[in-house]
């Protein structure tokens, strides 16, 4: 029996993001199955002048393990779709995949305070404690309050609709 993990990844575009986003959730269809998708959040640009991001959350099931996804998953996922990594990690981007919760361990938690990673992420795990044992929709709350961000309805992605494709 093949071992099955939980990944809960976000993912960011500023440049042509909703043919990225589609185009990067169809390719991560091919390395496990997308379980669940939370809203797409629109936000500012964080840390360098460019245009808005696009951001949301998926949870993918999946037979790799945390570095097979990094490596053999999303970064190739990424550099496909036109990535050009620079000295400058905000820099505008076709594509961001970032693991931020493992099998229940999280990942990258210094950008979980990003509400363009908290606010996705709570949508999926709202009972989740954080390290301070904070619900993570209460933490998103607080940090969606201090930030500009709309829900893009117009962008809605269901998961069904990605295991049909």
């Amino acid at each position: 029996m093949n071992e099955t993990h939980r990944a809960y990844l976000n993912l960011g575009s500023n440049l042509e993001p909703e043919k990225h986003i589609l185009q990067a959730l169809k390719l991560l269809s091919k390395a496990g199955t997308i379980e669940a998708v939370s809203s797409v959040w629109e936000t500012e640009s964080v840390g360098y002048p460019g245009p808005n991001f696009l951001n949301l959350c998926i949870l993918l099931v999946t037979p790799f393990n945390a570095a097979q996804i990094r490596h053999g998953v999303t970064r190739p996922i990424e550099s496909a779709l036109g990535r050009m990594r620079s000295k400058n990690k905000n820099a505008p981007r076709q594509m961001d995949i970032d693991i931020v919760l493992f099998d229940d361990v999280p990942h990258k938690i210094e950008t979980w305070s990003q509400a363009f990673v908290g606010v996705p992420l709570a949508e999926l795990l709202p009972d989740f404690e954080t390290a301070e044992g904070e619900k993570l929709s209460d933490f998103a709350a607080r940090i969606q309050s201090q930030a500009w961000m709309r829900k893009r309805d117009d962008l809605a992605i269901s998961a069904a609709a990605l295991r049909r494709d």
